[in-house]
């Protein structure tokens, strides 16, 4: 794997896999849900903003790489007449969206595509808005998933592209413990490993046949912090630990295993000084 986003780490997971990938699967999936749960009011701002660069009262509308589908429910909220196809390749991701979908109204305008995109586009009709947060970079041949999302839209349709400009920040400089600066060092090696590298995707649309219709940044910052902070600051930084566990030094990874640990008195659950930082950048382009 040679990108992670960590919302999308499932596209590059073989989808028969074993017991161990479905249990890192799943863990991604709870992962995701978190996300949602503490910073996903965000989406729908972006909705409402994609709302003035799409056609009026679209009829259809793709999620693309959809995962637990916080993007599918934002959409079907926004876009009350519109039915929503969430496309995936994992159907554990999928039947989670499912359930929360039963439980937020939508169910009825939902519909439920298992796909792999790396391999084709499925057959699900012309669409007039299409949505890719944090998985086109994901793909093998994000180009040609491009050019398969243009030839899918109606002319004038419009497709909104969704990254995150950096990982999300959880943790005060100064913890109080160890060396101030954990959190950044623990990004500097992630980065190196090349999670969440992605380009500026302008030029690759407008190469697919799109025109550039808006281009906008959006801060996650919720005040105060939800319930579900620590919670997703430990799932979070679990998921990363094995990434920097041969590249930190050891004084910061005793430090860090002290912030995952339940039964600290300075584990993540227990701390009161978290918060949720972080940007992304969306890309508004329309099919002429």
């Amino acid at each position: 794997m040679t990108h992670d986003s960590y919302q999308h780490q499932h596209q590059h997971q073989h989808q028969d896999g074993g017991g161990d990938a479905r249990h890192d699967e799943a863990g991604l999936a709870d992962l995701l849900d978190l996300d949602a749960e503490v910073a996903g009011s965000y989406l729908d701002e972006v909705t409402e903003w994609a709302a003035r660069h799409a056609p009026e009262a679209p009829e259809a509308i793709a999620d693309v790489g959809a995962g637990t589908g916080a993007g599918s429910l934002a959409l079907a909220r926004r876009f009350g007449a519109a039915e929503v196809v969430a496309i995936d390749r994992s159907a554990l991701m999928l039947e989670r969206l499912r359930a929360a979908a039963r439980g937020r109204g939508p169910a009825d305008r939902l519909r439920l595509v298992r796909a792999d995109l790396d391999v084709a586009w499925p057959a699900i009709g012309a669409v007039d808005l299409a949505w890719a947060a944090s998985s086109l970079h994901e793909f093998a041949d994000s180009e040609r998933v491009l050019r398969d999302v243009h030839a899918a839209l109606n002319p004038g349709g419009l497709l909104v592209v969704i990254e995150m400009d950096a990982l999300p920040r959880f943790l005060p400089d100064d913890l109080g413990l160890g060396r101030p600066g954990l959190e950044s060092r623990c990004h500097e090696v992630v980065a190196e490993a090349h999670w969440n590298a992605h380009p500026d995707w302008r030029c690759h649309l407008e190469r697919a046949g799109f025109e550039i219709a808006g281009q906008r940044g959006f801060t996650i910052e919720p005040s105060p912090a939800p319930p579900a902070t620590g919670r997703f600051a430990r799932a979070y930084l679990s998921r990363i630990r094995s990434v920097v566990e041969s590249r930190l030094a050891a004084d910061d990874l005793d430090v860090l295993d002290r912030l995952l640990a339940d039964d600290d008195p300075e584990g993540l659950l227990r701390r009161r000084d978290l918060t949720v930082r972080g940007t992304r950048t969306a890309w508004a382009a329309r099919r002429p």
